[in-house]
């Protein structure tokens, strides 16, 4: 049997690494700026998107979409609950993604429910479950851990 303290990733060495790139410009600038026009161009679209879309249509694979979501929330939630059972500090990566997930099917729910029934069960199905489990992981995802302070800025700083 595998035990967690089997598979846990080596501790983080003591001796610092420099990160430091060969022209001295901190790492991320140029990624940080493509995100940041990309947001900016989404601005207008949403505006042609909001006065373009027909308020009704129909679509192809819808139960596809529905179930390929839910397993990729399944998938998302089982992979976190593993790596946290291990204390593999890749929880924190899954975390983040499985709680967007859950975000989004909370909104796609909700916003495509029918009137009356169906969107009293969206709306429970959201508060009951997908939002809070989207805060868990939102809480798992930004954790500080001792035995990994190199994932904390704050506590990577002050070592």
């Amino acid at each position: 049997m595998i035990t967690p303290s089997a598979v846990r990733p080596p501790a983080a060495t003591s001796t610092p690494v420099d990160v430091t790139p060969v022209d001295g410009r901190p790492r991320g600038r140029g990624v940080a700026a493509v995100l940041l026009a990309a947001g900016a161009a989404l601005t207008p679209w949403l505006v042609v998107l909001g006065t373009t879309l027909p308020a009704t249509t129909t679509v192809r694979h819808w139960p596809l979409a529905w179930v390929g979501l839910d397993a990729l929330e399944a998938l998302g939630l089982l992979t976190t609950g593993a790596l946290l059972l291990l204390d593999d500090p890749r929880a924190r990566q899954a975390a983040a993604a499985t709680g967007t997930l859950l975000l989004a099917d909370a909104w796609f729910d909700v916003t495509t429910a029918a009137a009356g029934s169906e969107f009293a069960v969206a709306l429970a199905m959201a508060v009951c479950a997908e939002l809070p489990l989207a805060v868990a992981c939102a809480r798992i995802a930004m954790r500080c851990d001792d035995a990994y302070p190199e994932m904390c800025r704050s506590r990577a700083s002050s070592d």
